[in-house]
């Protein structure tokens, strides 16, 4: 083999399609041969392994892509992996989005998406990945709901960190055919300072859905000469009322339980009134909403509380 070829496989993680091969010299006849003695292993149609053994999932991503003649990006389940979302793994089909015009067709062990908007959405990776905040908004839209793809974006802007004001910025200018208005609503509420899958919920099924004010998100307060953020605070006539979303996963610890214990006290000191509201209490949207108007009433809103279509 020659040494550029050589060189070609090294830069592809032992890859080569039959197509280079060809174009350096070698043949067909070779190229069966050293199948047939299991030296090589086919991958894909017209795409080799250079050596035995299961490929790693860096290689099978590799190989898809050189499957997928012309321009093509991982994307998908296979970019949410390369970028640690929740949820993302390597396992299944690897997924490559392509250019709409592209004529590029799967096989079993890769889908292949088209996209418009194709040179705006591929970073500069090697190999080649749709953009963090492409990928976040290609998750969601895949979702089997309009509720679990506000999830999905919520958590995985949460969970990556990806810019709310970005990610408004991608869905305005390239909505997705799926869930657009949906995913554009939970963009602004990460915009607004939503920063969990809970306090998603809680400003739309217990705030919005109830008629209820939205108050102020993500409250800095100094508990014990620290900076503690306490989650929903509204400005009342007759005082401030604190909401603060406990999500098990995030509170089951003594570390976190003693932080909770000392902006408690913090709020006692400084007169505040306070909620909290879990997981459970979330889900029970209705009654939460209605406990939530009547602490607010006591401390002089005028506002009334709207039925939902939900509420008993």
């Amino acid at each position: 083999m020659r040494v550029e070829l050589l060189e070609l496989a090294a830069e592809q993680d032992q890859l080569l399609t039959r197509e280079q091969m060809l174009r350096h010299g070698m043949t067909d006849e070779m190229i069966e041969a050293n199948v047939a003695a299991r030296r090589w292993v086919p991958v894909f149609h017209g795409v080799y392994a250079l050596t035995t053994g299961e490929l790693t999932p860096h290689a099978r991503r590799r190989a898809a892509l050189l499957f997928v003649r012309g321009a093509a990006t991982l994307s998908h389940s296979s970019a949410g992996a390369l970028w640690n979302f929740p949820g993302c793994t390597d396992e299944g089909p690897v997924h490559v989005t392509v250019p709409y015009t592209s004529s590029a067709r799967g096989c079993e062990g890769v889908v292949v998406h088209r996209s418009r908007a194709y040179r705006y959405i591929v970073a500069d990776a090697d190999p080649p990945v749709t953009t963090k905040v492409r990928t976040l908004v290609d998750l969601a839209a895949e979702a089997c709901s309009p509720r679990e793809a506000m999830r999905i974006l919520t958590a995985g802007a949460a969970a990556r960190r990806v810019d709310a004001a970005e990610l408004l910025r991608e869905l305005t200018d390239r909505p997705p055919r799926r869930y657009g208005k949906v995913l554009l609503a939970a963009a602004n509420l990460l915009v607004d300072g939503v920063e969990s899958t809970l306090e998603a919920d809680f400003s739309t099924d217990v705030l919005a859905a109830h008629g209820l004010p939205t108050g102020v998100r993500q409250v800095p307060r100094i508990v014990e000469g620290r900076r503690r953020i306490e989650d929903h605070e509204w400005e009342l006539p007759r005082g401030t009322l604190t909401a603060r979303l406990d999500g098990w996963r995030f509170h089951a610890n003594r570390r976190t339980a003693h932080a909770d214990r000392q902006r408690d006290n913090a709020a006692e000191l400084e007169g505040r009134a306070r909620l909290t509201f879990g997981t459970e209490e979330v889900g029970d949207a209705c009654r939460t909403a209605a406990l939530l108007a009547r602490r607010m009433v006591q401390l002089g809103w005028e506002g009334e509380l709207t039925r939902c279509a939900a509420c008993e």
